[in-house]
């Protein structure tokens, strides 16, 4: 009878499993052939060109946007969250109140809707800091919303590093410092590399947060100081005009395609790096 009872229970957990499995997948694939039904028709030569009018509502200047802010904020992010998160596991106290006090920021920080960033943004760096709607202060107020992000993807990598390695490498007679560069790092770089992925998707998403901040301004910024949209801002500002909705789900198209670019060529270069080690 218990068996019965372990088998019926393990098909109808298998058969929930299958079924949220195939459920996500259905999902998924519906929301992919809605924006393809709706924008491939309206993908137009003229959608690419360098400059933008009202007469092409051209995607170019804001796909180049979107690379500049996305590199912007991961060169200032990730710096600062990998060594935030090898301070916690490696060298501070668990005990320690700081570290605490880190931890518990960094998952509030986490649950703040994009729009609270933006308005501190807009507060901070375009107003009290004066550097106006401009790509850099868009950079700035998307870097510290993806902070803790790649922080906590990263702290729970280094921490996943067995603990061995590291004896190994201090019976080696190598120091702490060396220890994480050459044994911790290189082992924690896919964990680390899967918390930057969702980082740049995140970055490549973001609208409320860059309307306040970057702008709205549809050219390709010459300087960190210049307006810029993003594709995602420039999606939603022809949606709401409602006179180029079509060329509102081309650009929903390519914002797609990015993304999956994007993950496919950050998979390959995590599975490269879990190979190396």
């Amino acid at each position: 009878m218990h068996k019965r009872k372990m088998k019926f229970s393990e098909l109808v957990l298998r058969a929930a499993t299958w079924g949220s499995a195939i459920l996500t997948v259905c999902v998924l694939l519906y929301l992919m052939g809605f924006i393809l039904v709706g924008g491939i028709p309206h993908i137009k030569p003229q959608l690419f060109s360098l400059t933008y009018s009202s007469e092409n509502v051209s995607m170019m200047p804001a796909l180049i946007s979107t690379v500049i802010i996305t590199l912007m904020s991961l060169v200032i992010a990730v710096p600062l969250g990998v060594s935030a998160a090898i301070w916690l596991v490696e060298y501070a106290k668990r005990e320690n109140k700081l570290t605490s006090v880190v931890s518990l920021m960094a998952e509030t920080l986490a649950g703040i809707p994009s729009i609270v960033y933006g308005l501190f943004g807009l507060l901070f760096f375009v107003t009290f800091l004066g550097w106006g709607f401009s790509v850099l202060a868009g950079a700035f107020t998307l870097s510290i919303m993806i902070l803790p992000l790649i922080l906590r993807s990263s702290e729970e990598a280094i921490r996943s590093v067995p603990i061995t390695w590291r004896e190994g490498s201090f019976g080696l007679g190598a120091g702490r410092l060396r220890t994480v560069l050459r044994v911790v790092l290189p082992a924690a770089a896919p964990g680390i590399s899967a918390g930057v992925i969702l980082a740049i998707g995140r970055i490549v998403g973001e609208t409320a947060a860059l309307i306040y901040t970057s702008g709205t301004v549809a050219q390709i910024p010459f300087s960190p100081a210049q307006s810029a949209r993003t594709l995602s801002v420039h999606m939603y500002a022809l949606s709401s005009e409602g006179f180029h909705t079509g060329e509102a789900y081309a650009t929903a198209v390519i914002l797609m395609i990015v993304v999956i670019f994007i993950n496919t060529v950050s998979a390959m270069i995590t599975r490269r790096i879990g190979i190396q080690k």
